[in-house]
C-alpha cells in the first residue's frame, strides 16, 4: 500500500531522527547512552503501535554491525526460527546476528524457549516488541535475559516535524507546493493519539484532498477513530474498566469497553473481564466467571465488530452483580504467609498415605470430621472472611451448622 511505503519511506535511520521516546533515545536517554557505551543486550519493547519500536531496532542493528534478522511473530514459525539459528553456525552469523521479533506475544512457550540457548551464548541478540504487557506473555526465561523498555505514545507536538518531513516529500513526488500550519500537523497527531504511523496516513489522505493548503476539514473528512489513546493508556484504560465495574457502574464500564475495542485490544479485554470475574465479583456469583469465559470466547470467535455484544453482556453483567473480593484476599494473605517463612513443615497426615491419621471425610456424617490441615505454626489462622453477600452467608451458615460452631 501507498500509505505503508510512505510511513516507511519517512522512517529515521539514526536516533537524532527518532521522534517521541526522549527516555530512550534523547540526549540522556537510556538506551543511547547504552549504545554510545558499546552495549547491546537482549530487549523487550513494549507499548502501543506506532510509537517506533521497529525504527529503533532497525537503527540499533545498523549501529550494531550485527547481521539483522526480522521476523513477525503472527506469521513465523518454529522453522523459521530455526532457520535463523542455523546462520550461527556459518560465517555471516559468526559476529552473532540481531533478530527482531515483532508482536513476540504470539509466539508460545516453545517457540520462545528455542532461543534461549543461543541468547545465553551470545549467538543471537534478541530485540522482541509487543503491544501487550510483557509480564502477562513473554516467557520469564526470555525476561530474565532482557532489559524492558516501555514506549510511550508520541505527543502531537512531536508528530510535527514528521509531518512536515511528509509535506516536503510528497511536494518533491508530486511537483506541488502544498503548504500545512503546525497546528494542522499537531492537530492530526491529536487525532492518530500518539501512533505516528497512522498520522502519517491521515496527512497523506488530507495532502491529496486539499488543493494548496491543508485544512482541518480535509483531515475530518475521513475517520480519525484509529490509532493508540494519548493521555489513557493501554494500562490505564483497562484500569478504568475494572474501576468501573467494581464500582458497579454499567455505564462506565460499557464506555471504557467500547474505548478498549476502538483501540483493537480484544484479547487484553477478554483477559481483564476474566480476571475481574473472580477477583472483584468471585464467590458473590459464582457462575459470573463462567458467563464471562463463555462471553470471551464468544467474542474471540466472532471478531469485531460483532464481538462488542457478548463482551458488553459480560461487562454490563459484572457490573450489575454483587461484588466480593474474600477469595482474592485469602489467596494474598496466604502468600504474605508463605513469604514470611511460615507453614514450612506440613502436617504429616495429609501427606503420602504411608503416613497414618488421616480422617477421611466422606466417611464421617455430613461429610465432615475435625483435624488439622494448616500447618502447626499457622493453627487458628485465618485467610478466608466471608463478605456479606447472600451466596457467601448461606456457605457460612450451612458450614457453622455442620461444624457444630
Amino acid at each position: 500500500m501507498k500509505n505503508a511505503q510512505l510511513a516507511d519511506l519517512l522512517r529515521p535511520e539514526d536516533l537524532d531522527g527518532m521522534v517521541g521516546q526522549a527516555h530512550l533515545f534523547g540526549e540522556r536517554g537510556v538506551i543511547r547512552r547504552m549504545l554510545a557505551g558499546g552495549r547491546i543486550t537482549n530487549m523487550i519493547f513494549y507499548g502501543p503501535p506506532g510509537t517506533g519500536k521497529t525504527t529503533a531496532a532497525s537503527i540499533i542493528a545498523k549501529q550494531s554491525g550485527m547481521v539483522f534478522r526480522k521476523l513477525n511473530a503472527t506469521s513465523a514459525s518454529l522453522s523459521d526460527v530455526k532457520e535463523i539459528i542455523a546462520e550461527t553456525n556459518n560465517v555471516f552469523g559468526v559476529g552473532g546476528i540481531l533478530l527482531y521479533l515483532d508482536e513476540i506475544q504470539y509466539f508460545n512457550r516453545k517457540q520462545q524457549q528455542s532461543l534461549l540457548e543461543y541468547m545465553e551464548d551470545g549467538r543471537i541478540t534478541l530485540i522482541a516488541s509487543t503491544t501487550e504487557n510483557p509480564h502477562f506473555f513473554v516467557y520469564n526465561a526470555i525476561l530474565s535475559r532482557s532489559s524492558l523498555f516501555e514506549f510511550k505514545p508520541v505527543t502531537p507536538e512531536d508528530t510535527v516535524p514528521v509531518l512536515r518531513r511528509a509535506l516536503a516529500y510528497l511536494n518533491e513526488e508530486n511537483g506541488l507546493q502544498k503548504s500545512v500550519s503546525d497546528e494542522l500537523c499537531a492537530y492530526i497527531g491529536r487525532c492518530a493519539r500518539g501512533d505516528v504511523r497512522h498520522s502519517i496516513v491521515l496527512f497523506e489522505n488530507a495532502y491529496h484532498t486539499a488543493d494548496t493548503e491543508i485544512q482541518k476539514e480535509h483531515v475530518d473528512s475521513f475517520d480519525t477513530s484509529v490509532g493508540n489513546f494519548n493521555d489513557d493508556t493501554h494500562y490505564d484504560l483497562l484500569s478504568c474498566l475494572q474501576k468501573s465495574i467494581r464500582g458497579s457502574d454499567p455505564d462506565a464500564a460499557v464506555f471504557y469497553l467500547a474505548k478498549l475495542l476502538a483501540m483493537g485490544e480484544l484479547l487484553s479485554v477478554c483477559r481483564r473481564l476474566q480476571v475481574i470475574a473472580s477477583e472483584d465479583i468471585g464467590l458473590a456469583y459464582p457462575l459470573a466467571a463462567s458467563v464471562t469465559r463463555s462471553c470471551c470466547e464468544s467474542a474471540k470467535e466472532l471478531g469485531m465488530p460483532e464481538a462488542q455484544i457478548p463482551l458488553a453482556n459480560a461487562a454490563i453483567l459484572l457490573a450489575t452483580s454483587p461484588k466480593s473480593n474474600s477469595a482474592h484476599d485469602a489467596v494474598f494473605a496466604a502468600a504474605d504467609a508463605i513469604k514470611a517463612g511460615k507453614g514450612i513443615n506440613v502436617p504429616l497426615h495429609l501427606q503420602s498415605p504411608l503416613f497414618k491419621g488421616y480422617l477421611y471425610p466422606h466417611s464421617y456424617p455430613n461429610h465432615y470430621v475435625r483435624q488439622q490441615y494448616l500447618p502447626d505454626d499457622l493453627v487458628g489462622t485465618k485467610f478466608y472472611t466471608p463478605a456479606p453477600n447472600k451466596q457467601e452467608l448461606a456457605a457460612a451458615e450451612y458450614w457453622k451448622k455442620i461444624k457444630g460452631e
